[in-house]
């Protein structure tokens, strides 16, 4: 696709190709250009924001001067070594204020690096600079009339116009939303202030253009105001006459009280982009290579909440949850089978059992089920895992971990409890061996010392590769967990 451009070609134009973003990827999706055609920017300025199939990123140029060329719309992939900015030098009297240092900063290099890409020259001290602010465009009212897309040749934040969730038409998404401006309608008059909806997913975007709910409008509950997509769902509960999305589904009301579909609804097309597809790819090919097996037993965990609120009573400023103490105990049995903290090369013909634990938490996330992992888990304490968790499981909700948080794990935890369901069989994260889930713990009739009591109890799960291990080490590493479960004092004799 041709670059949109501001002029003809300048001599000592520099064109910044887009970088190796993590293990793996060979491409990325525009989401949002930072900067516009004739913008100033400095070393090391964030000049676009694209979704790769791991997280959302931020790219800095490592070049200063002016925007002559954006290589790429909103929503469009650019692989990975193409071209996404040309930047050219700027003109001796455009520098913008506070930055009269820019040129000699470019000169002395970037400090930034990211995943197998660098943007230093050499220098490893680097002086710090104010960013450059773009100026904002005044914001519309939260009910707008529809606003037409931008003409070809103007995009970025400084140019392009938003969209709003209700505009309709096939305007794609401009992107992480985190501004809610669009321009001046009708008259040309200034219209009121909005406030700027703080909008992560490109899932929860779409979402409420789809269904025509206003992000202007609505209050996220995620960290730090973060509109997610039970916002949105929310939203459309609360209105049971919405009018049909702009695809042809039925209204939100009618779906929420089981009402027909009208005549003419027509199938929902979702496309396997992002990190659904790699989900998809990744499941699939652990099916395929994988000879998992599944094996389960229920567990009193009565012993083990009783200890986490004996921990949580003695240092109640630094709790510790029940999915920090599933962990320690999975590296208790980790540390014992250390068969199941492996993989299998299957081109090498071998079995690698790792060093060290990366322990893989699922968490489930309005961008799809992502795996953040904690390199090397087995060094922390159960107060450290506590914390690395609850930070780990936000970021990767909020989607700010990196790319290399997301890759590298070699064992599993997974609590489907918090969905409310006991068991499960689930597929095995390629390339790791195993997997242990835990369902709900809830109350049931248990037998204790030959009398019945009620007890809390909780099925856990371990999906295996039969490669790996044969049933023997399986057995021994989830009955081992279960008898920690039921009695946590056995940790002690491992740590």
């Amino acid at each position: 696709m041709s670059a949109r451009t501001a002029g003809r070609a300048v001599a000592g134009t520099r064109v910044f190709l887009l970088p190796d973003l993590g293990e793996g990827l060979s491409e990325a999706e525009i989401v949002e250009w930072k900067v516009a055609v004739g913008d100033l920017v400095t070393v090391d300025q964030s000049v676009v924001e694209v979704e790769t199939a791991k997280a959302v990123v931020d790219v800095p140029c490592p070049y200063a001067g002016r925007v002559v060329a954006l290589h790429g719309a909103a929503g469009e992939a650019r692989p990975v070594g193409q071209p996404l900015i040309t930047i050219a030098p700027a003109d001796g009297g455009d520098e913008p204020a506070g930055h009269a240092t820019y040129r000699e900063e470019e000169r002395a290099g970037s400090g930034n690096v990211l995943i197998g890409y660098g943007t230093g020259h050499g220098g490893t001290r680097r002086r710090r600079r104010p960013r450059l602010t773009l100026a904002p465009e005044p914001a519309a009212e939260a009910a707008v009339s529809p606003v037409p897309p931008a003409p070809v040749g103007t995009v970025g934040p400084s140019s392009a116009p938003r969209i709003p969730a209700d505009a309709g038409g096939d305007a794609p998404a401009s992107g992480m939303s985190t501004d809610g401006v669009v321009p001046p309608v009708g008259d040309g008059t200034a219209p009121a202030a909005a406030t700027a909806p703080l909008v992560i997913s490109p899932i929860v975007r779409r979402l409420a253009r789809e269904h025509g709910v206003a992000l202007t409008g609505l209050r996220g509950t995620g960290p730090g105001g973060v509109i997610r997509r039970a916002d949105v769902e929310a939203a459309l509960a609360a209105v049971p006459q919405q009018h049909t999305g702009d695809l042809g589904r039925p209204a939100a009301g009618a779906a929420a009280h089981g009402e027909p579909a009208p005549a003419d609804a027509s199938d929902v097309v979702i496309p396997l982009t992002g990190i659904r597809r790699v989900i998809a790819d990744k499941l699939s090919r652990s099916r395929r290579e994988i000879p998992e097996v599944t094996i389960w037993v229920d567990a009193d965990a009565t012993a083990l909440l009783a200890t986490r609120a004996a921990i949580n009573a003695a240092t109640p400023d630094a709790p510790v949850s029940v999915l920090a103490l599933l962990a320690r105990i999975c590296l208790s049995g980790l540390r014992r089978f250390p068969q199941l903290n492996a993989h299998v090369d299957t081109e090498g013909q071998r079995i690698v059992q790792s060093a060290g634990v990366h322990l893989g938490i699922a968490a489930q996330t309005d961008r799809g089920l992502l795996v953040p992992v904690l390199r090397d888990a087995q060094r922390l304490t159960t107060r450290e895992l506590a914390t690395a968790l609850a930070e780990t499981t936000a970021a990767a909700r909020a989607g700010t971990l990196p790319p290399a948080r997301l890759t590298g794990g070699t064992f599993t935890l997974n609590n489907y409890g918090v969905f409310g369901v006991d068991g499960s069989t689930p597929i095995i994260n390629h390339p790791e061996a195993a997997l242990l889930g835990v369902g709900r713990i809830v109350d049931k009739p248990w037998v204790v010392d030959g009398q019945l009591a009620v007890r809390k109890v909780t099925q856990l799960s371990l999906t295996f590769d039969h490669r790996v291990c044969d049933g023997g080490v399986a057995g021994g590493f989830l009955r081992h967990v279960a008898d920690c479960v039921e009695q946590p004092a056995l940790l002690v004799a491992n740590v």
